[in-house]
């Protein structure tokens, strides 16, 4: 409810003679989105659009998001809209969503969707690598999909229901020593997926921070190895972190302190 500088997102409000009057028959809504006008004359509104704009110093105006798809994740506030503009300011792409699914439960992660401009071919690793100079580790999408165009609905936005599942593209190297294997059953089993291949990318298959953390505690317990989150960070690729495991073989994992009880 305040005026922001040209070139500076906020929610859009629309008034004036023709603004109507209200919802039929929702008067809770209404209120909502119907407020008053701090602006204008006493007794006049303005209507929330929920629409995240900025204005051009042409004086036209730039839709950029929906105020609803601000999301928590994994205890961060992140807005999707902030995702979608980061990937459509990246050459070649003409069009992007971000949206927030839920494909196994109690597996929430970021899947964007691009789609070129048009006589352009966009390439998933370089997408994903100018993104992350862009953007901080937790705003960065799990998957990335691209199409060749993306849904729409009759008002031209995109229709975001109607965005497909991405499709994990497994490699279906086997394991060769029983390192792999071990570390391959225990990615299975932490991404709730049926293959995986010692070419695969445990972010790619859909992992994460706390996923890491998971996998982390399951080599402790089921090889007897200790090896620290950041290792799974620095080497994501199931071939390259089994090397890494075999490097700590044999090593003695580090005892606990004991605990001695004080008089105070």
């Amino acid at each position: 409810m305040q005026s922001v500088p040209l070139g500076v997102a906020g929610e859009l409000y629309i008034g004036g003679a023709g603004l109507a009057h209200g919802y039929l028959a929702r008067p809770a809504l209404t209120a909502e989105r119907f407020v008053a006008n701090p602006f204008g004359a006493p007794g006049t509104r303005l209507y929330r659009t929920g629409d995240v704009v900025r204005r051009r110093t042409d004086g036209s105006i730039e839709y950029l998001a929906r105020l609803d798809q601000q999301i928590k994740l994994r205890g961060f506030r992140i807005e999707l809209g902030e995702i979608e503009a980061a990937l459509t300011g990246l050459p070649g792409v003409g069009i992007a969503a971000v949206i927030l699914r839920e494909d196994q439960p109690g597996n929430k992660r970021i899947v964007a969707y691009v789609a070129p401009l048009a006589g352009q071919q966009l390439v998933e690793e370089k997408l994903q690598a100018d993104l992350r100079a862009q953007l901080p580790e937790y705003m960065l999408p799990a998957v990335l999909v691209v199409l060749p165009e993306l849904p729409l609905n009759a008002n031209g936005k995109v229709h975001r229901p109607a965005l497909p599942a991405p499709q994990a593209q497994v490699k279906r190297t086997l394991p060769r020593s029983t390192t792999e294997a071990a570390l391959a059953g225990i990615w299975k089993e932490v991404l709730g997926i049926e293959d995986v291949g010692i070419e695969d990318d445990f972010f790619a298959l859909g992992g994460h921070s706390l996923l890491a953390t998971k996998i982390v505690a399951r080599v402790r317990e089921t090889l007897s190895l200790e090896v620290s989150l950041r290792q799974v960070f620095e080497t994501p690729v199931l071939e390259a972190f089994a090397a890494k495991l075999a490097e700590v073989q044999g090593k003695a994992l580090p005892t606990t302190p004991t605990i001695r009880k004080r008089g105070r």
